[in-house]
């Protein structure tokens, strides 16, 4: 597995790049701000929300599937994403 933190703000962020197979994935907001997860167009007001400071989140991603999130504007999310390794 990989372990890594990603910073999340007010701007559409990479949080998961594609990869060739389906992918268990695990993400744990840090904060006590919301994090909203979808598509390279995710916005605040269509993104799926995520619980904030809650047990981690567990998703499956599809295959090439991506997945970025989005802050609310002026905020900052301590993000911690777990992964199985890209092949």
């Amino acid at each position: 597995m990989n372990a890594y933190k990603v910073t999340v703000t007010d701007t559409a962020t990479l949080l998961i790049a594609a990869d060739n197979i389906h992918r268990a994935i695990w993400l744990h907001n840090n904060t006590n701000e919301t994090l909203y997860i979808g598509g390279s167009d995710v916005s605040v007001e269509e993104g799926f929300p995520t619980l904030k400071h809650t047990a981690p989140v567990e998703r499956v991603l599809g295959i090439n599937d991506t997945l970025y999130g989005i802050a609310e504007a002026g905020k900052s999310i301590d993000l911690r994403v777990l992964i199985p390794p890209v092949d």
